[in-house]
């Protein structure tokens, strides 16, 4: 069995992303993570310093947990961006579109967070484009040379974001489909030009 201060966290995440911060409860978090309060809040005093955890989590994971496994046997960079998309796709897939992506869903929620928790999901957004700017810097020659990559990658993150939060709404993968569709089609056309 994890640590329990493991547990609590990725219960939280998990709760996080699917309820939101303000409508998961302690004890939600408590049941999901078979733990008791007493071991909550000696890991975590406040529900806040719990979100905070889980958005440093997620910041030094984004790379273990979702950029590596979705990114395995593949070394083209384009397709890199595209199976990453994938990935979401599946987890959207997998919970009839109820999958929310706990950074996206948090930053939705808290209209005003606090500067530190602010702060920290400026840096997941960040991080998360930069691995894609990298794909797109890695992509060379095949992408005009102009091009400025960061605004690209700002583009395929709301992508992404936005193609999940329409999935969520009208319970369907259309409208991810439509936005991948759409990048792919946006994506092929630079490369032409790039020729």
């Amino acid at each position: 069995m994890e640590p329990t201060r493991q547990r609590i966290l990725f219960a939280a995440l998990a709760l996080f992303g699917e309820k939101g911060f303000l409508s998961t409860s302690i004890a939600d978090i408590l049941k999901a993570a078979d733990a008791n309060a007493g071991s909550l809040y000696h890991f975590f005093p406040t529900k806040q310093d719990l979100l905070i955890a889980v958005l440093e989590t997620y910041r030094d994971g984004i790379y273990p947990m979702l950029l590596a496994p979705a990114w395995a046997g593949q070394e083209d960079p384009v397709e890199r961006i595209f199976a990453l998309l994938g990935r979401y796709r599946d987890m959207l897939a997998a919970t009839d579109c109820a999958y929310g992506c706990p950074i996206g869903s948090l930053a939705l929620e808290l209209h005003e967070p606090d500067p530190p928790v602010r702060e920290l999901l400026s840096v997941n957004f960040t991080g998360w484009a930069g691995h894609v700017r990298t794909c797109l810097d890695d992509a060379g020659p095949r992408l005009p040379a102009g091009l400025d990559r960061a605004k690209l990658a700002t583009f395929i993150l709301t992508t992404m974001e936005g193609g999940v939060m329409q999935s969520r709404t009208h319970r369907t993968l259309e409208a991810f489909d439509a936005c991948v569709e759409m990048l792919r089609d946006y994506l092929n056309r630079l490369e032409a030009d790039a020729t």
